[in-house]
């Protein structure tokens, strides 16, 4: 019922993904504006904050929503928090996490050096298409093939596993040290202007009249 009649080419949904409707501002403005609402204190909604960044640096995609929930948990942060920052990762920083995280994590590992950016990306695609393919083969009389996926956790997963603790750990305490005063701040605010809000409404309502004291009757007409 809500889908729509004629799909969008493969093109404009990609570009969609890499530039949503409004533009970045517009996307990180609304961010900003759920996390002002959240009810929570600043230092929960600050922890959720932290779990959800560090959760942008691990190279489990399609479980993020799920580790930033649960990190947001432990750690006794707001979860809606930690969802709406995991939007760290997006298309624009993925590159810099992606080549920074596999090449300091080659480096810990000992490896010589890092797979290049372009490499790493490729083999993501590469891995996602052989798992698909032995998981059907599962259920066919094909054969599965590991190679592939032996490389990619040898030489990518692994690196950028390793290789996104620092990084998003340092990222994480960044975040949380900023936002908790700016989210406590804004709090504070919100709630001195709700406060001034209500008592000039209550200045503008009529004095109650006191109990015990009758209405006078009729218009205030003189004797008859």
């Amino acid at each position: 019922m809500f889908k729509r009649r004629t799909q969008r080419p493969v093109v404009a949904r990609m570009a969609r993904w890499f530039w949503p409707r409004g533009g970045w501002a517009r996307a990180l403005r609304y961010m900003a504006y759920r996390l002002r609402r959240l009810p929570d204190p600043a230092h929960k909604i600050s922890r959720g904050i932290a779990a959800g960044v560090f959760t942008s640096f691990t190279p489990l995609f399609g479980l993020h929503f799920l580790i930033a929930a649960g990190l947001a948990w432990l750690m006794r942060g707001n979860v809606l928090a930690a969802l709406l920052a995991t939007f760290v990762g997006n298309p624009l920083t993925f590159p810099v996490i992606a080549g920074v995280s596999v090449e300091l994590g080659s480096r810990i590992l000992g490896m010589d050096h890092g797979l290049p950016l372009h490499q790493t990306f490729a083999a993501f695609s590469q891995v996602s298409v052989e798992l698909w393919f032995n998981l059907k083969a599962m259920f066919t009389d094909s054969h599965t093939d590991w190679v592939r996926f032996g490389h990619f956790m040898g030489y990518v997963f692994l690196p950028y596993l390793v290789g996104g603790l620092i990084p998003g750990i340092v990222a994480a305490c960044l975040a949380y040290v900023a936002s908790r005063p700016i989210i406590g701040a804004y709090q504070k605010a919100r709630i001195k202007r709700l406060k001034n809000r209500f008592a000039k409404r209550r200045a503008g309502q009529p004095a109650p009249r006191p109990s015990g004291v009758a209405k006078p009757a009729g218009g205030g007409g003189g004797h008859g």
